[in-house]
């Protein structure tokens, strides 16, 4: 990678650069560079030698689509002249697997301690909804339990958390989305984020709560209680058991208190949105160097947004621990390509207008940024969206690229801390899971510093080392599993962000 005044060129193969500042027509990348022909916005690319028609145009040393029309050199390269064109890859499973060498053992954070052997980071009391029709009284609940102070006398509860969703009914009873719903429920019910839940039904549902708690155990705490509205007799009377319930509830979990626990039992969802043509230089890769620490450390990281590692999917095969876990990763992206074909989509159907203003084209640039937040470790498995995480190291679970989508699919597997890189701005959390929000560039970060913890803009604007801003990130993830609090935590986000996975017809 060289490192110019003006631009940055990530390989020796590529063909663009990237513009670091607003640089204007007849000016130069660099001392000797090329001049431009025209204007190029921070975050943007443009020719470093005369590309032809249908040329591969490479970023990372990678394909990230081809021209459309002849480029010359100076001239900016974006959705005017580049296109997708072919990126059939070669997938060379587990070829690239290099197990990471081993942390000393030592390292804590302060956690709440599960029974079933898991540790969380909070401490919440969740209201969880098997249908849609239980949501306001869920709602209810919570706001009856604000208003009466009954958590005054339980000092170690940190909140009261309604999910509510827009599903659990409607749907076939027998198919996958059904199943990617049941999964999503029950990993919420069992979060170690969760001292103890709530459910609550309407009754005639095709989600029962008979279902979702029948035959199993749920809990190892005995912490979960549950109800159907039209069982207690209407909304007064479910909201009166609910209140007393949930008191029940608050006296298990109030036992609870945070003690030393290695981390190796935190489990990090990585996502990022808003992205712009900085997020695969700054923000992402030193997201990665901080999940290399944590796998170094015995922890799990978690890698989703399927259809955003689409172009890409091959670094991620190549570092596959087995055959096996390679192949299931290129079903999910077959699935995903059948999924967007029967409902007149396409892979390609991203970046989004604002990673476009940001300087991205393509799906392929923007899924190969995104892989630079999986660092270098070995793919250990992959998961269905929202299936318990049974595994530590790096992991990936299918998701789509809708960020409240994938973080709920990522906390329903597990994770109990969640790491958010973007480039536009986003503004999100995650209740029971808290988010760290993390700036690819210094701009955004000063002006949305009240929602940004971390800014990795100066790896550009200061030189700052990817390896330091990794450690940063990696001792932020520490500090926020131990009670720290994050931006969108102290801003009151988490209400709404319950997304589940919806697929199949609505009936």
């Amino acid at each position: 990678m060289t490192d110019l005044p003006r631009m940055l060129t990530l390989n020796p193969q590529d063909n663009v650069a990237i513009a670091l500042d607003d640089i204007d027509a007849g000016d130069f990348g660099s001392e000797g560079g090329v001049a431009l022909l025209e204007s190029v916005k921070r975050g943007h690319k443009f020719a470093i030698v005369p590309i032809k028609a249908g040329q591969n145009v490479l970023r990372y040393g990678q394909i990230i689509g081809q021209a459309t029309q002849d480029i010359a050199a100076g001239e900016h390269v974006h959705v005017q002249n580049l296109g997708m064109g072919q990126h059939a890859q070669d997938y060379a499973y587990a070829s690239e697997a290099t197990a990471l060498q081993a942390a000393p053992e030592g390292k804590t954070f302060n956690g709440y301690h599960r029974a079933d052997g898991r540790v969380g980071t909070r401490n919440y009391l969740g209201i969880l909804t098997s249908v849609n029709c239980s949501g306001s009284v869920a709602k209810f609940i919570a706001e009856a339990a604000e208003k009466s102070g009954l958590l005054d006398d339980f000092p170690n509860i940190d909140g009261i958390v309604p999910i509510t969703h827009g599903t659990g009914c409607g749907m076939s009873g027998e198919n996958e989305g059904y199943d990617t719903l049941f999964r999503t429920l029950s990993g919420y019910a069992q979060h170690p984020n969760f001292g103890g839940i709530l459910l609550i039904g309407l009754g005639c549902e095709v989600m029962q709560v008979s279902a979702l708690v029948g035959g199993r155990p749920i809990r190892a705490d005995g912490a979960l209680r549950y109800m159907t509205i039209q069982h207690e007799g209407g909304t007064r009377k479910t909201v009166e058991k609910g209140l007393t319930e949930l008191r029940g509830i608050a006296e298990l979990a109030n036992a609870a208190s945070r003690k030393p626990a290695p981390i190796s039992h935190l489990t990090v969802g990585m996502q990022c949105g808003g992205s712009d043509g900085y997020s695969g230089i700054t923000a992402n890769p030193a997201l990665g160097v901080a999940s290399d620490l944590l796998v170094r450390h015995g922890g799990t990281t978690i890698l989703s947004e399927t259809s955003e590692i689409y172009g890409a999917e091959h670094l991620l095969t190549r570092r596959a621990a087995t055959v096996d876990v390679g192949e299931k990763l290129i079903d999910r992206v077959r699935w995903w390509e059948d999924y967007t074909a029967r409902n007149k989509g396409e892979m390609d159907n991203n970046p989004s207008p604002g990673n476009k203003r940001g300087g991205l084209t393509t799906i392929l640039e923007k899924s190969l940024g995104a892989v630079a937040k999986s660092g270098s470790a070995p793919l250990t498995d992959v998961y269905l969206f929202g299936e318990q995480i049974d595994k530590k190291g790096f992991v990936f679970m299918d998701s789509p690229g809708f960020d409240p989508c994938s973080v709920t699919g990522q906390i329903a597997s597990g994770a109990t801390l969640i790491v958010f890189t973007t480039g536009r701005g986003s503004v999100s959390g995650y209740m029971p899971t808290p988010c760290i929000k993390i700036a690819t560039n210094s701009e955004m970060y000063a002006l949305m510093s009240d929602d940004m913890d971390i800014n990795c803009g100066d790896i550009v604007s200061d030189g700052v080392a990817l390896t330091d801003k990794g450690a940063e990130i990696f001792e932020m993830f520490i500090h926020i599993a131990s009670g720290g609090q994050t931006k969108s935590e102290e801003l009151g986000f988490g209400g709404v962000e319950f997304v589940p996975w919806q697929i199949g017809a609505v009936m």
